[in-house]
Parts: structure tokens; C-alpha cells; sequence
């Protein structure tokens, strides 16, 4: 099976648009207004992959969602994600915070506790209110439904100036799966996993191993190829969770194509989040040709998103072509 034998439609719905999904988003009180707190879970056990910051300050969601990630060996139910608040550098308490926004998420859906993931985006060093988070799971899980995605999309959001949200459904001669997903980011953009965060759910049926196969090659193209200021944080990842509601086995000899359809979400949600970006007035797309090979094309595509010289540039609207050369010799390309 090829690429060529994929279609895609755009469709509604967000993260919750694929079968056996439901999400919300709700107001707990941890920003001074708008919704601070997404809840999405999986009516069945799924598969589920990620891919976390490479900051080495790494916050306390981070390191819970990788434990249960492993003690579950790869399989969630359930993604809780609270806005306004990084619980990042909090210490000891912070942990104790991480651990049981976890357990509140699990017990408000009636999860298994290992089957839940957390993230958490906002201020840095700042304790998270662990009454009011888990106070606003119990709230979240009572009004999850098939339309809450756009909601989920806005209770994530810190600095962004719109939700961002993309699904699709995919026809293959395998059969028809859905893939949805939203995302944010606004501030310290260059991830690697840097500050983002992005949640993925599919009803095709994907084997864990597979699924963060899928997911890494994905996030290496779209997420990580993009850059807003050059930063990279402490908190921020991308979540997968395929369901297999739809009955659509994907195994290696599917994978291409089913990359293709999470690549159709991914890239949707990463210019979304470059669109968005703070103080951003353009959005460019940087194609290198005739580079030695693919890590060259990289290093100097990177070096000319990031560089000073080449945004003031591009801000000031003068198509100065020599800080592009200047620019990539410098990156040894």
C-alpha cells in the first residue's frame, strides 16, 4: 500500500472527531479567566505513543506521563492538560501535585491509573493549585462529549491568539479511519520538543511500537520543523492514542500511508502554531535544495529560521539574499 492509494478529508471535530473519543474543556480557576483545563480520553484502552522536550529541566508532568507511559507499556485512556501554570521547577510538591492530577483523571473517568498522561503549559516555577485542578477533572469529566474538542483546543492555549485544531478522515484501501488533534504553542517555539503541546488521537488500530514509529517520523517534519523565537522548554510533548474503533488494522505494510494521514494533522497544527506565534506578523516556509544530504539541509534551514539577521529582514520586507548565504556558511553547510 502507497501513499498514492490515500484520500483525505478535512472534517470537524477536533480531537474528539474519531470514533470512541470524547473531550472537553473546562474553567477550574488556575488562569484569572477562560478556560484552563482539557480532558480527552478513549471510551476503550489505546495505544498510545509520545514524544517529550529535549530541554534537560524537565517538569513534573513530563516525568509522570513518561512513568505511566512505561509502566503501561505504551497503552491511555485518558490526556488531561491544564493551562496558566507549568508546574515546572516546583520541587518535591510539584512531583506530588503531577501524581495526582494523574490519579484524579484516572479515578474521575474510571481509568487505570497508569493509563493517563498529563502536560501542563504556563507559568515556570510557579506550584500548581492541586485542589482546583483536580476539582476541575472531576468537572470535566462529567460534561466529556463527541463535540468537545473545540473546546479542549482553547482550554490549552496560554499566549495564543486562536485554538488550534485540525481532523481528517482517511480512505484507504484498508478501510476508513479518522485522525484528529489539537495542539498550542505561542512562546518559546523551537521544539525539538520545545514549547508545544499537541495531542493526537486516531480510531485506526495501531500497535504501540508502531504508533510512536509513526509519530516520531511525523513530529520530525511538521513540530520540529518549525521555529517562532529559538526557545526550547521544560514541559512540552506530543501525545498519540489509536483506539482501533474504527476496525482499520495498520501494520508495517499500512504505516505509509496512515504516516501520510498523521502528516496531513500535524503539519495543519505546527503552521497553526507558527501563524500564532508572539509578536509574529509573517509566516515562511524555508525549502533547501542541493544540500549534501538531509542533516545539512536541516542544520541550514535551522540556522536560517533562527538567525536575527534574516527576521528583520523578512520583517522589514527587503529581500536581502546575501544574509541567507551569510547565514547558512555559518552553519558549516
Amino acid at each position: 500500500m502507497t501513499v498514492a492509494d490515500l484520500q483525505v478529508t478535512r472534517v470537524d471535530g477536533g480531537v474528539a472527531a474519531p470514533a470512541g473519543f470524547r473531550a472537553t474543556g473546562v474553567r477550574c480557576g488556575i488562569k484569572a479567566t477562560g478556560l484552563d483545563l482539557a480532558l480527552i480520553v478513549s471510551d476503550v484502552p489505546a495505544a498510545a505513543a509520545a514524544v517529550f522536550t529535549t530541554n534537560k529541566a524537565q517538569a513534573a508532568p513530563i516525568l509522570v506521563s513518561k512513568a505511566r507511559l512505561a509502566a503501561s507499556q505504551g497503552h491511555a485512556r485518558v490526556v488531561a492538560i491544564n493551562s496558566g501554570c507549568a508546574n515546572a521547577c516546583t520541587g518535591p510538591e510539584g512531583d506530588a501535585t503531577a501524581e495526582a492530577m494523574a490519579d484524579a483523571a484516572a479515578a474521575a473517568v474510571g481509568a487505570e491509573p497508569s493509563h493517563v498522561l498529563i502536560a501542563s503549559t504556563g507559568v515556570i516555577g510557579v506550584a500548581l493549585d492541586r485542589e482546583k485542578v483536580t476539582r476541575g477533572l472531576r468537572d470535566a469529566a462529567s460534561r466529556l462529549s463527541r463535540d468537545g474538542g473545540p473546546p479542549a483546543a482553547r482550554a490549552i492555549m496560554t499566549t495564543d491568539p486562536f485554538p488550534k485544531e485540525d481532523a481528517v478522515v482517511a480512505d484507504t484501501p484498508a478501510g476508513r479511519f479518522s485522525i484528529g488533534g489539537i495542539a498550542k504553542g505561542s512562546g518559546m517555539i523551537e521544539p525539538l520538543m520545545a514549547t508545544m503541546l499537541g495531542v493526537v488521537t486516531t480510531d485506526a488500530a495501531v500497535a504501540p511500537a508502531l504508533l510512536q514509529r509513526a509519530l516520531a517520523e511525523v513530529v520530525d517534519v511538521t513540530f520540529n520543523a518549525i521555529s517562532v523565537d529559538g526557545e526550547c522548554s521544560t514541559n512540552d510533548c506530543v501525545f498519540a492514542l489509536a483506539n482501533g474503533a474504527s476496525g482499520v488494522q495498520i501494520g508495517d505494510a499500512e504505516l505509509p500511508v496512515f504516516v501520510a494521514a498523521l502528516r496531513r494533522v500535524c503539519e495543519a497544527l505546527a503552521i497553526g502554531i507558527v501563524r500564532g506565534g508572539e509578536g509574529a506578523t509573517k509566516l515562511v516556509t524555508i525549502d533547501v535544495t542541493g544540500a549534501a544530504s538531509a542533516v545539512e539541509a536541516k542544520r541550514a534551514a535551522r540556522a536560517i529560521a533562527n538567525s536575527p539577521l534574516v527576521k528583520t529582514a523578512i520583517h522589514g520586507a527587503d529581500p536581502n539574499w546575501g544574509r541567507l548565504i551569510a547565514v547558512a556558511g555559518r552553519a558549516g553547510v
